[in-house]
């Protein structure tokens, strides 16, 4: 039997055990024996005495495996004899459900609110005075998501491989990725901000600096404020997780995804507005915001050094977060278009957006606490090829647990889109400004099922592609994965909107416009009535009342 590439130096090799060589392995090492006993090998033979690895050598933590013997190993292809996938403590299906229905459901309510709160206000005067906000619009909500997603999977990696045990141990780690935190959001907003105004140049042919000050100052200091708020809850709510014995993998990212984007586009909003009434009159404010945080950044980055992984998130982590407000600019650039021809759309793109990037990053937050414990970085367990996860058959129609795990994503896509767009629709009944009809809905949910497909099918390569190259996946995978959530969720919801432009129009203009001129007829039949009121002798005049012209008074 060959040796498996990963474990050449290791005490397995021609598909054996080495015991004694075991025996001297050091804790580290037990971390993949320990993912190996978690999986169904059924040939390797252990005493009484040592099938509970767990309630032994608690003093030097070692295995204990039959003397001077050798136990027969099957080949570390990803399945064991029985066909089953090889993944550290699998996690049933009801399970996943379960666990994840609550929070996804909580997180499509904040989406759903928070584009009723983009709704509303599109029409405010920030957005309309400072149109560049629009594109800036998608890449802070996908900013922030990739921040505080990407905060919840690396405290859930750490909580699940027991580096939040320690009180004095979690303080520190929860700080620095505090730090962390600010000082990427300060970076990368003003990244975004000048990208959204470079994209905004390019078809105008000019640039406003009083709107970049104001558009660069707003930015900031929401993606503070609602980073520090978030970063809070979502401690909170992985230690909480952890105290009830539930995997923060499953919950965390969720809430995240469900507050961030609610909180978000709020303080923009609010901040935006009150920065533009100030700027009219104290033109020093928005430069003043600006430099007041470039201050605070050295003292974050300073605060987070003090954290290795935090350290190394500063080093090498920036290039996700900057590529992928990148690519939801691309989105944002797209928005901007969209909204031009179809108001009702921004109802729509929260919701669209934001389910297929919360279920794509609870999948890659899976995956890297799963490589987390099964190997070392820089290479693939079992002995598994990067080649192995191209296959489209075994991401969504295998038995391992990356694809059951996506055949539930994908059972909680159709059925959640359904009802946020129940709750939409209730919303607005009165409005008029939804848009409903089967084939409004058939075009929407093959929109939101294309996106959430492409993005699990990369998820399932790019998170050991990175893991392969040396990049932690909590870092690195799930702000690309978010803001192509982003893009193609934008993207494709505008081709929904057009095919049902081309299809259907009556869906689009007859409803919102029928709506608009009953509530304008309603109006007009009460100015009539109360006109007619106003004008109207009543009976009691007419009969005992007499009109002198003379004086204009009325005699009773």
């Amino acid at each position: 039997m060959p040796t498996p590439k990963n474990f050449t130096n290791s005490p397995i090799s021609n598909g054996k055990i080495d015991v004694i060589e075991m025996k001297r392995r050091s804790k580290p090492e037990k971390n993949n024996i320990d993912c190996l006993a978690s999986s169904s090998f059924k040939n390797i033979a252990l005493t009484d005495d040592t099938e509970n690895i767990n309630d032994q050598d608690n003093s030097d933590n070692d295995t204990t495996f039959v003397e001077n013997e050798f136990v027969e190993l099957p080949p570390l292809t990803g399945r064991d004899p029985h066909g089953h996938s090889n993944v550290a403590r699998p996690e049933p299906a009801l399970v996943l459900l379960f666990q994840v229905l609550f929070p996804f459901i909580i997180a499509g309510l904040g989406m759903v609110f928070a584009g009723l709160v983009f709704d509303q206000v599109q029409h405010w005067s920030f957005y309309k005075e400072v149109p560049q906000a629009l594109i800036l619009v998608p890449a802070l909500l996908g900013l922030k998501g990739n921040l505080e997603m990407t905060l919840a999977s690396r405290l859930s990696t750490q909580s699940n491989i027991g580096k939040l045990d320690s009180l004095q141990e979690a303080y520190s780690i929860i700080i620095a990725n505090i730090a962390l935190i600010q000082a990427q959001a300060i970076v990368v907003t003003f990244l975004a901000t000048a990208s959204a105004m470079a994209l905004s140049w390019i078809p105008r042919g000019q640039l406003d600096w009083e709107h970049a000050t104001l558009l660069g100052a707003s930015a900031v200091s929401t993606a503070s404020f609602a980073s520090l708020a978030l970063s809070l809850v979502m401690i909170a709510v992985i230690m909480t997780a952890k105290r009830w014995d539930i995997n923060p993998d499953n919950v965390a990212t969720p809430i995240a995804a469900s507050l961030g984007d609610l909180t978000t586009l709020t303080i923009l909003s609010v901040f935006g507005s009150v920065f533009l009434s100030a700027h009219r009159t104290q033109h020093w404010l928005n430069m003043f915001i600006i430099l007041l945080f470039i201050f605070i950044l050295p003292i974050c980055i300073a605060i987070a050094s003090r954290d290795s992984s935090a350290r190394q998130v500063l080093r090498y982590g920036w290039s996700p977060i900057i590529f992928s407000m990148m690519i939801s600019s691309s989105g944002g650039f797209v928005l901007e278009r969209a909204v031009m021809n179809f108001q009702q759309m921004p109802l729509y793109q929260p919701v669209m957006n934001g389910v297929g990037g919360n279920l794509t990053a609870v999948a890659a937050s899976k995956l890297s606490t799963f490589y987390h414990q099964c190997s070392t970085i820089g290479t693939l367990p079992f002995d598994w090829t990067i080649k192995r996860f191209y296959s489209f058959s075994r991401a969504f129609f295998s038995s391992d647990e990356d694809s059951r795990s996506a055949r539930v994503f994908l059972l909680l896509c159709v059925p959640g889109h359904i009802f946020f767009n129940w709750v939409i629709s209730s919303l607005h009944v009165h409005t008029g400004q939804y848009v409903q009809g089967s084939l409004f809905t058939a075009l929407y949910l093959s929109a939101a099922l294309a996106q959430v497909m492409i993005l699990l099918y990369i998820c399932q390569w790019l998170v050991p592609l990175m893991w392969i190259w040396k990049q932690n996946p909590d870092n690195a995978a799930i702000p690309y994965l978010t803001a192509l959530g982003d893009l193609l969720g934008t993207a494709f919801l505008y081709a929904a909107f057009c095919l049902l432009n081309v299809l259907k129009p009556e869906d689009l203009i007859n409803h919102s416009s029928s709506s608009q001129q009953q509530n304008q007829q309603e109006h007009q039949q009460q100015h009539q009535k109360s006109a007619l009121e106003l004008m109207s002798i009543p009976p009691i005049f007419s009969n005992n009342s007499v009109i002198t012209s003379t004086n204009n008074s009325i005699d009773f």
